[in-house]
């Protein structure tokens, strides 16, 4: 990685080994400032608003607390800042390893433009949906690692909030809106959320049909993110593998092919009318 790129500079494998190392001291820390306090894991549950044995997969590193939890647990363990100077790498470790960079970019994000032709964009997807998506995984992902990775999804669509607001744009294969990812009703729900979110003024979704001669995107998805200081990326991803480019030249090229694969699909209006036509078909 460049010294501006964004993640640690670590191999997949190490990076993913890192980030299971910071979550497993955390518990140990968490489960040792609890037994000074002379503090069962039921107390301590039932004053953060959880079960025991979700205590027990905070120690033991097998769940990531949110953020909102770490600060609770600080306060009522009176660790005096102890657990909470965590949160910024668990926050981190959160992420796959091959996720981590882009997750910080999307939080420095002025513009961020996506293209997809296999599933709805992390960012645009319901809970639901996520859970779907991630249960295809093969070889299966465990149920805590799913709960971990929708947790975090989820907390990446803090995006929308933002303020100032970034630039939006998604484009998307016709096929992602007809793959039946989890059922009729998920999928329901999903375009629903499309058509909300489509509404936003910052925001645009467009569909790129099915029945379309021109399509500059046949190589595959791909995200363009610009950050306030102009410096751009383009993040592509794969099969568990990702690649995040700096070289301006990249960047500038596939913010010009993206350019093109907009101006090929339908237009923001016409791509919300087609959702809608396939809402009520389901």
């Amino acid at each position: 990685m460049t010294e501006e790129q964004p993640g640690a500079a670590l191999e997949p494998a190490a990076a993913d080994r890192s980030g299971q190392g910071v979550v497993a001291a955390f518990g140990q820390s968490l489960k040792t400032l609890r037994v000074r306090a002379k503090m069962e894991r039921e107390e301590l549950g039932k004053r953060l608003g959880y079960s025991a044995s979700t205590i027990a997969s905070f120690e033991q590193g097998r769940r990531i607390p949110p953020p909102r939890a770490i600060d609770r647990s600080d306060e009522v363990l009176d660790a005096g800042g102890l657990l909470s100077v965590w949160k910024e790498q668990l926050e981190k470790a959160q992420y796959p390893a091959f996720f981590q960079g882009m997750a910080q970019l999307e939080k420095q994000a002025v513009e961020l433009l996506a293209y997809d032709t296999l599933a709805v964009k992390g960012l645009l997807q319901t809970e639901e949906y996520m859970r779907a998506v991630l249960s295809n995984r093969r070889p299966p992902l465990d149920a805590e690692t799913i709960e971990q990775r929708v947790t975090a999804r989820l907390a990446r669509q803090a995006i929308f909030e933002r303020r100032p607001a970034p630039f939006l744009s998604f484009v998307m294969c016709e096929s992602v809106l007809r793959r039946n990812v989890g059922g009729k009703e998920v999928l329901r729900g999903q375009l629903e959320q499309l058509l909300l979110i489509g509404g936003r003024r910052n925001v645009e979704i467009q569909v790129m049909p099915l029945d379309c001669e021109d399509n500059a995107g046949l190589e595959g998805p791909f995200t363009v993110v610009t950050r306030e200081d102009g410096k751009r990326f383009v993040y592509a991803e794969a099969q568990s593998t990702s690649a995040l480019e700096t070289d301006p030249k990249q960047t500038v090229l596939a913010a010009a092919r993206y350019g093109i694969i907009r101006s090929q699909a339908l237009s923001p209006r016409e791509s919300l009318e087609l959702i809608e036509k396939l809402l009520g078909e389901l």
